[in-house]
């Protein structure tokens, strides 16, 4: 989740971002293709201001933003009583603290409005009067009921009308949560070939096939062990000499655990 940090990184990207060729790009900017290649090469080739302009011009982003100087493209030094941040937000945005790219996701997200809606409402109580009215015409009939027809205590239709009530704080949070969860899903797909983000593979089916391997080799409990442990440090238990094989299963058995476990032939029957 990190943006480009150069100049032939931004430049490679706002190009890729319009589905363009460099000879594509050549003809519609008027900069020769050898040009606009070595501007995106690593061996950098410093951009004249000319084309420097020509190429903000026809991205439609500034020249810092080019030069990697801003993140925005598009609003530039945009005051901040204009964003209505207070003190407190714009220092934890410049404090390193939390991952910024990754709130302005999350912010500009389309769920995200929805979910920011439900929160205020939550917040602002906008729906408690409603919610205590229903709440309160339910409650009225089931005691209605209670009164005039004495139904049983474990009576169906009475239980119902007793979970139709509504409690404020778990709708919220189911509301809130099924959005949240959402838009972190589509932020995770958004960024699952990233080079930072985990591969989907785990260590675990890799243990696992090596400790099934082991099992099929002959042997006794350590020698099993002994292959697994080998495998895992990506070494060839089965190539080893038997005096190393030998002088392995000796140090294994030093340990104090070896007596206490399935490994030690004075467990076996």
């Amino acid at each position: 989740m990190k943006g480009a940090t150069t100049i032939q990184e931004r430049l490679w990207e706002l190009r890729k971002d319009k589905g363009l060729k460099l000879e594509e790009l050549s003809e519609l900017t008027g900069i020769s293709k050898s040009a606009l290649a070595s501007y995106e090469s690593n061996d950098y080739k410093e951009i004249n201001h000319g084309n420097l302009i020509t190429l903000a011009d026809f991205y439609e982003v500034s020249v810092d933003y080019l030069l990697c100087r801003t993140e925005n493209r598009e609003q530039v030094n945009t005051p901040l009583t204009e964003l209505h941040l207070n003190d407190e937000m714009v220092a934890l945005l410049k404090s390193g603290r939390i991952n910024n790219r990754l709130l302005c996701e999350i912010a500009t997200h389309p769920d995200f409005v929805n979910l920011l809606v439900d929160t205020e409402i939550y917040v602002n109580g906008v729906a408690t009067m409603r919610l205590r009215d229903v709440n309160a015409v339910l409650e009225a009939i089931r005691l209605t009921v209670i009164r005039n027809y004495q139904p049983e205590k474990e009576d169906v239709f009475m239980e119902t009308l007793q979970a139709f009530q509504i409690d404020e704080d778990d709708y919220f949070c189911h509301v809130t949560h099924k959005t949240w969860d959402a838009i972190l899903h589509d932020l995770r797909t958004a960024h699952a070939d990233d080079t930072e983000s985990a591969p989907d593979s785990s260590n675990a089916s890799s243990v696992i096939k090596a400790a099934e391997r082991a099992l099929r080799i002959p042997g006794n409990f350590l020698d099993v062990f002994c292959y697994a442990m080998c495998e895992q440090l990506g070494i060839k238990y089965e190539k080893l000499p038997e005096k190393e094989r030998n002088d392995l299963k000796k140090v294994l058995k030093k340990s104090p655990h070896y007596k206490d476990s399935p490994l030690s032939s004075r467990k076996r029957r």
